[in-house]
């Protein structure tokens, strides 16, 4: 162990692109799965009287397994502070702190701090991401869509405000459109298609105005998927899974040598 180089670890740790680097994430992806699992079933009450025991014992082994893969990254990344403050270190730190942070309340008195705490484990779903490669894709397609789809947002917005002024003047406190601000948000649930039911119009001329705003609604839910699948489609390019050791990030083209976010020189 002691002769294998930094290159050689960071290559099996963070490259999914290598044989070693795809059995380690998918053994990895598998333990991250099995411990959120331990998490969820832990709350169960029939279950956590029954093994809490067990439970007790995988979440040690997890959380150990955990702290090492935190360590070995840390060893082998070009500058540690980087991947340290990076989200996906700082989500690691969270996933293994908890159950270390329980041995401070060995006591019950702190019973039910060490309970609302150690939930935070739940953050290790969130490493699952690192191992999704089309989570990529679709990152860089809602980032290139944003600004259209904030546009469409705030069309939609105004549009709502628009028509729940209408409805306060139609149909009144009475119907119980009793402001402005109500009446908005009976016309984000009706044009989202969501329809609670708990204020509706009841005057000729405002089902009138509410059947416009429900079949709107669905060419609105149609507007902003058509974006970002357009977006979607343009985002379709080789990109590789490599990480820069340097600034931690990924995206980068197939057989790139340097990273285009900082020009460090990739591991070949």
């Amino acid at each position: 162990m002691l002769n294998i180089s930094k290159e050689r670890i960071y290559e099996v740790v963070f490259e999914a692109d290598t044989p070693a680097g795809k059995r380690f994430d998918l053994l990895l992806l598998l333990i991250i799965i099995m411990s959120v699992g331990v998490v969820v079933l832990e709350t169960v009450p029939s279950l956590n009287k029954s093994y809490s025991s067990i439970f007790y014992t995988l979440e040690w082994i997890f959380t150990i397994i955990f702290t090492l893969e935190y360590l070995v990254r840390i060893y082998c990344v070009r500058k540690p502070k980087h991947y340290i403050f990076s989200f996906y270190g700082i989500i690691d730190l969270l996933s293994i702190i908890p159950t270390f942070f329980s041995l401070l309340f060995p006591g019950s008195q702190g019973l039910l701090v060490i309970r609302s705490i150690r939930l935070l484990r739940i953050f290790r779903i969130l490493k699952l991401a690192r191992y999704l490669g089309e989570a990529n894709i679709l990152l860089t397609a809602l980032k290139a869509s944003r600004i259209k789809v904030t546009v469409f947002i705030g069309a939609v917005s105004v549009i709502v405000l628009i028509v729940g002024a209408l409805m306060y003047l139609i149909e009144g406190p009475q119907y119980g459109f009793v402001s402005i601000p109500m009446s908005a948000y009976w016309a984000i649930v009706t044009v989202t298609t969501v329809g609670f039911g708990d204020i509706t119009p009841q005057t000729p001329l405002g089902q009138f105005l509410a059947s416009l705003l429900m079949i709107l609604g669905y060419g609105f839910i149609a507007v902003p998927t058509g974006i970002v699948s357009v977006e979607l489609a343009n985002a379709q390019q080789a990109l590789s899974t490599q990480t820069c050791p340097t600034c931690m990030k990924q995206d980068h083209t197939l057989g790139a040598v340097y990273c285009k976010f900082c020009s460090a020189k990739l591991n070949s």
